[in-house]
């Protein structure tokens, strides 16, 4: 979907368009358009530019020349009908229709067209649809089952930490306690001393 207040360089337009930069440039002059630059003299287009773009051709897979094109560009008030052979028809005035709003109402409907077939192409290939979401479920899955093996073996891995500090903790309090006794047999052994004196 085109956004109305964003500028495309002509790269980007190339690749909306289906035209090559080279074949924009040309068809600049060759219609006469009047494409928007800024200050640095660069072309820069609008959805307008793209969905005229889009309109001429539309016009030339309908068989009109760059000719014919041309004058139904410059010519607003003239309604474009195809039977076997390409024709231009007057339009009296109640019944004209500006380029800009023809090259839109296109561009909705070769969006509808794209969208019907995106839905009859995912339609035609259920099963392989169902197969390419059965490998992703399928992936999904694993990647699940791998971070929670990590996940325990993280656990794990700290389980043994915390083990092995308890372990550290109580050779601590085994050796604060020999100390203890030490002291309260060296102190008894002072005491008698003392009291022998």
């Amino acid at each position: 979907m085109l956004e109305v207040d964003k500028q495309y360089a002509i790269s980007e337009v190339a690749e909306l368009t289906g035209y090559p930069p080279h074949v924009l440039r040309y068809y600049e002059k060759e219609f006469e358009l009047e494409i928007p630059r800024n200050e640095s003299n660069h072309r820069f287009y609008t959805y307008t530019e793209i969905e005229l773009f889009q309109y001429i051709k539309s016009l030339q897979e309908k068989g009109f020349s760059n000719k014919q094109i041309k004058l139904i560009l410059k010519s607003p008030e003239m309604l474009v009908t195809t039977n076997e052979e390409a024709a231009l028809t007057n339009v009296s005035q109640e019944e004209s229709i500006s380029s800009i709003e023809l090259a839109k109402e296109i561009s909705i409907n070769l969006q509808e067209i794209f969208f019907d077939d995106l839905i009859k192409i995912l339609e035609n290939n259920s099963e392989y649809n169902e197969k390419i979401i059965k490998e992703l479920m399928d992936e999904i899955i694993a990647l699940r089952n791998e971070l929670s093996s990590k996940e325990r073996d993280v656990l794990i891995c700290e389980n043994a930490k915390l083990k092995m500090k308890v372990k550290e903790k109580s050779y601590e309090v085994a050796a604060l306690k020999e100390k203890i006794k030490r002291m309260e047999n060296n102190k008894g052994f002072f005491q008698r001393l003392f009291n022998n004196s």
